[in-house]
This record gives C-alpha cells, sequence and structure tokens, in this order.
C-alpha cells in the first residue's frame, strides 16, 4: 500500500468531447534533457504500451512514469486518443509521489476540464491536497465525495492513508474497522488494519487479520510468513509451536522465502534435547539456501 492504502487505479470513464492539448510551456530544464524516444530509441507506441504495463503490474517507478508519460503528454497528445486520459491521471499520481506538482497540477486541470463533476477527478484532487499536507481541505472534500457516493470506497481508503500520515492510528484502526463490516472481502484493507496493529503492539487482533487472510488466500507464503512472525513476537508454548509451523508452511510454499528460513533457524537447538535435531534443521536450511541462490 501507498504511504497506507494502496489502490489500484482504473481508466477514468467518460466520452471524449475535447481534444487533449500538449503541456505548454515545457516544465523549466525539460527542453535541455534528452527524449525518451531519442535516448532509448522507442517509438511513442512503445512508449504507450510500456505506461499501460505499469498500470497492470501497479508499478511504483514514479521517476520513469514521469519522465515517459511528460513525453507522450508533451510531443504525442492528439495520437493517443482515448489512452490519454488514463495517462493524465498515471502520470498525475506518479508526479505527487516524485515532488513535480507542476505537472500534477497540469493533468489534473486537463482531466476537470474533461470531465467535470467527476467523483473519480474529485479524489485526485484530494490526493493532491495530501501531497500538499493539506489534510483537512482533503478530508472535506472526501466527506463530499461520500455524502453523495456513500459506497465509494477509495474515498474512505484516502481517508484512512490520511490518518495514518497524521499518525493516527487509534482513528485509522477505527475507521478501518468501519470499512470491514461493509466489505469485509477487502483482503488489501484487512492486510492493511494487521500492519496498523502490529504497529501498536495488538498481536492478537493482527494475528486474527491474518488468518482472515490465509483463509481466502491458504497459498500465500508471505501471510503464512507474517502470522509465524507474529506468533513468535507473542511468545508462549503454544504460540511459538504455531509460529515453526507457519514458518516451515511458508518456505514449503516458497523456498525462496529467506524470513521464513531465518525464522526456522532461530527455533533451532533453542534447548539441549533439540541438539541433534537443531544441527540436522540447520543442515536443511543450508541445502535449501544453496538452492535458492542457484
Amino acid at each position: 500500500m501507498r504511504n497506507g492504502v494502496e489502490i489500484c487505479h482504473r481508466p477514468v470513464a467518460g466520452h471524449v468531447t475535447s481534444s487533449p492539448r500538449p503541456l505548454t510551456p515545457l516544465p523549466p530544464g525539460s527542453e535541455k534533457m534528452a527524449k525518451v524516444s531519442e535516448l532509448y530509441d522507442v517509438t511513442w507506441e512503445e512508449m504507450r504500451d510500456k505506461m499501460r504495463k505499469w498500470r497492470e503490474e501497479n508499478s511504483r517507478n514514479s521517476e520513469q512514469i514521469v519522465e515517459v508519460g511528460e513525453e507522450l503528454i508533451n510531443e504525442y497528445a492528439s495520437k493517443l486518443g482515448d489512452d490519454i486520459w488514463i495517462i493524465y491521471e498515471q502520470v498525475m499520481i506518479a508526479a505527487l509521489d516524485y515532488g513535480r506538482d507542476d505537472l500534477a497540477l497540469f493533468c489534473l486541470q486537463e482531466l476537470r476540464r474533461q470531465f467535470p463533476g467527476s467523483h473519480r477527478v474529485k479524489r485526485l484532487t484530494g490526493m493532491r491536497f495530501e501531497a500538499m499536507e493539506r489534510y483537512d481541505d482533503a478530508l472535506q472534500l472526501y466527506d463530499r465525495i461520500l455524502q453523495e457516493d456513500p459506497t465509494n470506497t477509495a474515498a474512505r481508503k484516502r481517508k484512512i492513508a490520511i490518518r495514518k500520515a497524521q499518525g493516527k492510528n487509534v482513528e485509522a484502526i477505527r475507521e478501518l474497522n468501519e470499512y470491514l463490516e461493509q466489505f469485509v472481502g477487502d483482503q488489501e484493507a484487512w492486510h492493511e488494519l494487521a500492519e496498523l496493529y502490529i504497529n501498536e503492539h495488538d498481536y492478537a487482533k493482527a494475528a486474527f487479520c491474518l488468518e482472515e487472510l490465509m483463509m481466502t488466500n491458504p497459498h500465500n507464503h508471505l501471510y503464512c510468513q507474517q502470522y509465524a512472525e507474529v506468533k513468535y513476537t507473542q511468545g508462549g508454548l503454544e504460540n511459538l509451536e504455531l509460529s515453526r509451523k507457519y514458518f516451515a508452511q511458508a518456505l514449503k510454499l516458497n523456498n525462496r522465502n529467506m524470513r521464513a528460513l531465518f525464522g526456522l533457524y532461530m527455533f533451532a537447538g533453542r534447548s539441549k534435547k533439540e541438539t541433534k535435531y537443531s544441527l540436522k534443521a540447520v543442515e536443511d536450511m543450508l541445502e535449501t539456501l544453496q538452492i535458492t541462490q542457484s
């Protein structure tokens, strides 16, 4: 999740009623920089496809997105058709992350011009407020969106992200619990709640959240590993036995999971009675380590 609740972005919906215009004037210094298309000898179609791939993978490579996206906007806006609008959104979010408020503002203005009154565009406005640390303005905007559309999950998640950014974890936990009462199947929210409970050292509740995730994702080695870590932190014989079990399960699901491997190593030789077994365990783990490095 991004500095809070991570969100999967979708294309801005709407019918094209006006043609996009390039970003003018160019940002200071950009005229001196080599073009991406010339530097890497790629066509605008390849650049467009790369942007699409980054969206589909939900990649947070903001610097690259800004470089490629800004050139597409400046040089090839008229060729992009409807793709220009989702590129504006993608570039705006990356620009906020990269500290390019000038570019973010331009993209936002273009989207406002094309989609006036859109809740999606209003949410982007709120995200710019967040980047400027105008949290009260962002919260008011998200509240207005939710008054008009109580089912707008993206706005609710942005509010939770603000609570985290402000260090108000207790409020973020409360709002996440309220959110999950309505959207119990949101796995991203369950994982975020687990992380918040861990930060607050409430390991029993964090374990409960991770158990919910493992029930729907039994083959996810990362959930097994994190659950094992929480149980190890809780301590006690029963919790330690569960921890050992889930470290082993995580390693079984993915033999490249080094944290799970180290977790099992911590259990090796916890008492003198286990010496011969711990030696065998260490040998097995070293063998596994060689496999993962090959």
